[in-house]
């Protein structure tokens, strides 16, 4: 039997944010069964914990959807270090992913991580066609600061500015138009949509990858640092922005940001809600 705990991300409250089981110690699951246990979950994301490769760093992570294996994701990162110190780790902590060693730190609560990913923009995929996947109209999207731009630091999404507040809660994602856009994008997730509002330094932001089963995510740190590095590009200058996502859902999420000079730093709380053994 392996324990598990389950944390909501994103937030300090129960029943609120990003739902991710992690497993503190995976050594003794079957690969082969990593996938069919995610997919019990029906969450968005689980993590497994293995010893570090290197005895310098404080743990191995791998991170799964309901359909594959990632080699990062936002708020796997944040629940599993706060996992990590809440069963005793240090405040300061090196996790091994996918994408290399990548330092977090665990203070008062809250989890921060810091990526030097350079900004890879993949494709600027049609606007009617991310409107269509988004159930809007090619008028519902602004492109002053950006056009639709799949980027990624090591996930890809295609990230939409919105006219409005009203005009992202009104998006219903079409599947046909998401099958059509991987056809058309195939390296990038699926055609996973994160569109957004912004209004000064607060952002209000939704993400759909229902290709991936997953219709609705509550809290998507990798894509919202892709956002953040993104603005900054674009901007020419450094930002600090908070995240509001998931309210339309009834999960309401709060993930900070800020850019130094390339650099993307995710920060954001975890509660411990659950905890059981896989038999």
């Amino acid at each position: 039997m392996s324990r598990y705990f389950v944390y909501d991300v994103f937030t300090d409250t129960r029943f609120g944010g990003n739902q991710l089981a992690v497993f503190p110690d995976a050594t003794d699951l079957p690969d082969t069964d990593l996938q069919a246990i995610t997919a019990e979950f029906n969450f968005s994301e689980v993590t497994f914990i293995y010893p570090p490769e290197n005895t310098a760093h404080t743990a191995r992570v791998r991170i799964f959807t309901p359909t594959m294996e990632i080699p990062f994701a936002g708020h796997p990162v944040i629940g599993t270090a706060i996992a990590l110190a809440d069963a005793g780790a240090g405040p300061e902590m090196v996790l091994e992913l996918g994408v290399g060693p990548l330092p977090c730190k665990v203070e008062n609560g809250t989890a921060a991580f810091t990526t030097a990913a350079p900004l890879d923009t993949l494709a600027t995929p049609d606007p009617a066609l991310v409107a269509r996947a988004l159930g809007l109209q090619a008028s519902d999207i602004r492109a002053e600061t950006h056009p639709p731009t799949m980027a990624t630091l090591g996930l890809p999404f295609t990230i939409t500015e919105l006219t409005s507040r009203a005009t992202l809660s009104a998006c219903q994602p079409d599947i046909a138009a998401f099958r059509e856009g991987a056809k058309a994008h195939p390296g990038g997730l699926d055609f996973a949509q994160f569109a957004y509002t912004r209004e000064g330094d607060t952002i209000h932001a939704r993400m759909f990858a229902p290709l991936d089963n997953i219709p609705e995510d509550p809290a998507t740190g990798s894509a919202c640092a892709t956002l953040a590095a993104l603005l900054a590009d674009r901007l020419g200058r450094d930002l600090s922005l908070t995240v509001h996502q998931g309210e339309d859902m009834g999960r309401p999420s709060r993930i900070g940001l800020r850019t130094d000079r390339g650099r993307v730093t995710v920060s954001g709380q975890a509660v411990k809600v659950m905890e059981g053994r896989l038999l």
